[in-house]
């Protein structure tokens, strides 16, 4: 069965997205990128809310930017053909290899994990996160942890008042100081 995963850069006093709306904290240096990449790989569809899906539209016409280096147009290379299914009450419509959620998060996500298919149903954004997480469907947890006290805004995990016993399956440390922390949900 595929794992339903949760993956996100994250300031170390907790947050995705600071007060003032920024996250270019999380500019990655080119091992954290190539990491990024790697992971992604490993990716078969990615489940995405409308503000991550719009600011990562950008990555639909990147490479058209012949001025790119390498690392860039390849992780371009690998998102765009990428399966994408976004959950949105506002838009009508999206663009590049995704589609509108036809169900709620709970059936998109036991119809992908019922077809036949590689690779993990990566989640990304918070407020979807935090749905999946109330409901139980997160499998893993993966945050790239960034040496920043940001001071609130947006956070990485849902604030709900339940516990989650979590097994560390994997860590690393970059020369950036951006510390990997990847954790299994105990079931």
């Amino acid at each position: 069965m595929r794992s339903v995963t949760y993956s996100m850069n994250v300031s170390l006093d907790g947050y995705i997205v600071g007060p003032d709306g920024e996250f270019n904290w999380t500019a990655p240096d080119e091992e954290v990128f190539r990491f990024t990449t790697d992971e992604t790989r490993e990716v078969g569809v990615y489940l995405l809310g409308r503000r991550l899906y719009e600011t990562m539209l950008y990555w639909e016409t990147v490479d058209q930017n012949p001025s790119l280096d390498f690392s860039t147009l390849e992780w371009a290379a690998i998102w765009k053909p990428l399966p994408k299914v976004v959950f949105s009450t506002t838009l009508s419509a999206v663009q590049g290899n995704a589609r509108l959620a036809s169900g709620g998060l709970a059936e998109e996500i036991e119809r992908l994990r019922a077809e036949p298919g590689e690779g993990d149903i990566a989640i990304g954004g918070a407020t979807l996160a935090a749905e999946a997480a109330a409901l139980g469907l997160i499998d893993e947890y993966r945050a790239k942890v960034h040496p920043v006290l940001v001071g609130g805004g947006v956070p990485f995990f849902p604030q709900r008042e339940r516990r989650v016993d979590l097994e560390l399956v994997e860590t690393r440390t970059f020369n950036s100081k951006v510390v990997y922390l990847r954790y299994r949900v105990a079931r």
